[in-house]
């Protein structure tokens, strides 16, 4: 009696099994959203990390030492060329220019006492009055007297000069930063502030990054064969772009004017300047920024997302549907990383429709029915 309820039991087990089956292969097929592979030319670039300078930037030093009297503009604003920025207390250095002024006089002075003393012992000398050798003494002195007035002169020059200093005016027009020194301290002198501020021009911005001997060996080659090796380097202007710390691609394209003239052995690395306009003061010195070089373009390239690509022990795959909708699983090899994109090298043809969502739901085997979709980059720098 018990086999024949464990035969039941059994029988029943399996026509529900077969039930499942036959009412699995009865679903219809699912709708699933596919991207389709277009042929199409893809700029290939290189992406280096720069750091943005001003046109000029100037350090504002303080050339004598003293206590800052007064600062004569606002911090960040834009100042014209010979605006007065800082004053120094100018007392000292006045009081140093009045002693040598005092120098002075009392040098012409000397010098005027010597020419007497010269032109009264010149005629007595034609008389053999006196000595030749008191000639020579008068004539040797009126010499220093002439030099000690020069030298009285070019003490009160420099110390004019240095009242001068006592001034900071702007060396160029530009945009001013913060102040290093308040009214009141002693500047001029470390540990005291020497570099009171920098003015930046910056109507155009240098760009400096620097390239591996690999990395500038391979951009300096695509550049020659693209030009039929018929230029040189330093002469030709290489357009750049550059994308923002907000990855927003800056709007004016820039130019190489600067490649330096050796490899730094301690790095390995070669310096590049780049510079771009900068009308609306939109980038600032100090920013950090990358810069993008065409190196070629791509021709016929098939891309897909690379939410779609499957990695395995390095293998990669998509999930393709077919001309009868059924879905099959693909090996690629991929190539160039080009925002989320991947250049697929081998493994699909163009008009390749591509499984874009639920990937983890579907296999091969499967029918569907595709829809194609466009697939929206989540990068802000197409």
């Amino acid at each position: 009696m018990k086999n024949i309820y464990l035969v039941l039991f059994a029988f029943g087990i399996f026509f529900t099994s077969c039930k499942k089956d036959e009412a699995k292969k009865q679903l219809p097929p699912q709708k699933i959203k596919v991207y389709e592979v277009k042929a199409q030319d893809v700029p290939i670039y290189e992406e280096f990390v720069g750091q943005v300078y001003g046109e000029k930037d100037i350090p504002i030093r303080a050339r004598v030492e003293g206590f800052l009297d007064k600062i004569s503009f606002d911090e960040g604003s834009k100042v014209k060329k010979g605006q007065l920025l800082y004053s120094i207390d100018p007392d000292p250095f006045r009081e140093a220019v009045a002693a040598e002024q005092s120098m002075v006089s009392q040098a012409r002075t000397m010098l005027s006492q010597k020419e007497s003393d010269l032109n009264r012992v010149k005629p007595l000398a034609e008389m053999n009055a006196v000595s030749k050798r008191d000639l020579d003494m008068a004539q040797a002195q009126r010499d220093a007297a002439i030099s000690s007035l020069e030298a009285a002169k070019a003490n009160l020059n420099i110390a004019e000069i240095n009242l001068g200093y006592t001034k900071l005016h702007a060396p160029i027009s530009g945009v001013i930063g913060k102040t290093l020194a308040r009214e009141g301290e002693f500047v001029g002198k470390d540990p005291n502030p020497v570099i009171l501020n920098t003015v930046s021009e910056i109507r155009t911005v240098r760009v400096e990054f620097f390239l591996s001997e690999n990395e500038y060996l391979r951009i300096a080659k695509a550049y020659i064969k693209k030009n039929n090796e018929n230029i040189d380097l330093d002469e030709t202007k290489i357009e750049l772009e550059l994308v923002l710390a907000d990855e927003t691609l800056y709007e004016h394209k820039g130019e190489i004017d600067f490649i330096d003239r050796n490899i730094d052995t301690s790095t390995g690395t070669i310096l590049i300047q780049a510079t771009f306009p900068n009308s609306n003061s939109l980038i600032r010195p100090g920013q950090f920024a990358r810069i993008k070089i065409r190196l070629k373009v791509e021709k016929d390239a098939l891309m897909v997302p690379q939410k779609c690509v499957k990695e395995l022990q390095g293998q990669y795959s998509v999930f393709t549907v077919n001309s009868e909708n059924i879905i099959e699983s693909k090996q690629i090899e991929i190539g160039e990383k080009i925002n989320d994109f991947w250049i697929v090298k081998e493994g699909l043809n163009n008009k390749d429709k591509i499984i874009l969502e639920g990937l983890q739901k579907v296999k091969s085997g499967i029918e569907v029915i595709p829809e194609i979709a466009e697939f929206k980059s989540q990068t802000k720098t197409q």
